[in-house]
């Protein structure tokens, strides 16, 4: 993962926030203003929210802002009049920040509109904090080769890689296998007649992390676990077959490293993304945050289950389709989005976001698919199915 050393402590680190807007953005920025002295924010972008934008570009003094969506620009532009902060807005613009002087990248957009922006920061070599599963899940192979070839970064932003790339700080000589830790979400005692019933409303609540719908009803199945496996494949070259995923109800321990002599290592914390966050923005230093320290006298105990592969199918989607290659792990991640928006929008059954997604991947063919255009073509392909097949899916 690592290809070139940090740039310089003695000066500010210049950073550029895709996705400022959103969670992963927000936590970011609120880490900044802790320590405004060490960072220059280059450029934020965001998708459809312009007021949102253009307040924190004036707040952190950003040099551009970018708006995912054309139609929000004026607003945007207008917001921005007088400021000396560059505008711009579309697809090619989100590009053009990425590619702009800044040594660190968050990588925070959400879906498919995240791969281009991320590539091309990949390609220009700078340290990338990597918020952003679908460029590992849809284009693992092209973004680690790419990394290789223009000596960029990749810094885990995701709680469970976070925590295995720390325990890896020792070197990753001797890894027996890597052990992602699963909440279970808020559906992990659940029969799947109970399951079956569930509503939008009870898959959002997460017992422990305060997430997005989406991520939510992917925590509610499993299959962001699924799509974890996926990530910590490419990720940390480690085959699928020494991946595994515990259950662990309290979210403290964030993911293990289990060695060929018996010794495995973990990292534990609260469940609070300032945390890896801090771990990435803050690299090779470690940076302090207001983020509460974990009290271990004040747990009663931690406690670890394998996951029901019978409940939460997903899972088992995820390994297959990383074992098929080519396109299925693509089609797994667009079938699933377009399926969880179904499920939001009141048009299936929570177990129909499984159902959906397992019919999808029975129509993947054995293809290759290691270029930008063929993923994104395949992801729209996928999606377009998946609607297709939603009546079908209940």
């Amino acid at each position: 993962m690592t290809a070139r050393p940090p740039p310089s402590a003695e000066r500010p680190r210049r950073i550029t926030l895709l996705g400022a807007t959103g969670s992963i953005g927000r936590s970011t920025l609120a880490l900044i203003a802790e320590a405004p002295e060490m960072y220059r924010v280059e450029a934020v972008t965001g998708y459809r929210r312009p007021e949102a934008l253009a307040a924190i570009a004036r707040a952190c003094g950003a040099r551009l802002a970018v708006i995912g969506d054309p139609h929000c620009y004026g607003v945007l532009k207008e917001h921005l009049d007088g400021s000396g902060i560059e505008t711009a807005a579309g697809p090619e613009a989100l590009e053009e920040a990425a590619l702009r002087p800044a040594e660190w990248v968050m990588a925070g957009i959400v879906g498919a509109a995240g791969l281009r922006p991320t590539l091309a920061a990949v390609r220009r070599g700078a340290m990338v904090a990597l918020a952003n599963k679908e460029c590992l899940v849809c284009a693992g192979a092209l973004f680690m080769r790419e990394v290789r070839r223009h000596g960029a970064m990749l810094l885990p932003v995701d709680s469970e890689h976070n925590a295995i790339w720390q325990a890896l700080a020792g070197g990753d000589g001797g890894v027996r296998r890597l052990i992602l830790t699963a909440s279970g979400g808020p559906f992990r005692c659940w029969s799947m007649d109970e399951m079956e019933r569930a509503t939008p409303e009870q898959a959002v609540r997460h017992p422990k992390w305060s997430m997005g719908a989406k991520i939510s009803v992917d925590s509610a199945t499993m299959m962001n676990k699924g799509l974890e496996i996926i990530e910590a494949h490419h990720l940390f070259s480690v085959p699928e077959t020494a991946i595994e995923v515990l259950v662990h109800p309290q979210s403290i321990v964030h993911s293990l490293v289990a060695f060929s002599d018996g010794s495995m290592l973990a990292q534990l914390g609260e469940p609070d993304m300032r945390i890896p966050i801090a771990c990435t923005l803050g690299w090779p230093a470690r940076l302090a945050t207001d983020a509460p320290e974990l009290d271990l006298c004040s747990r009663s105990g931690l406690e670890f289950e394998p996951p029901d592969l019978d409940r939460f199918p997903a899972l088992r989607m995820a390994r297959l389709a990383l074992r098929q290659g080519g396109a299925a792990t693509t089609l797994l991640n667009a079938a699933n989005e377009a399926a969880v928006a179904a499920f939001l929008a009141g048009r299936i059954g929570f177990l129909g976001v499984a159902r959906t997604v397992g019919r999808v991947l029975d129509r993947v063919a054995d293809v290759p698919c290691d270029d930008l255009d063929s993923i994104l073509a395949y992801d729209a392909e996928a999606r377009r199915v998946t609607v297709e097949l939603l009546p079908l899916a209940g």
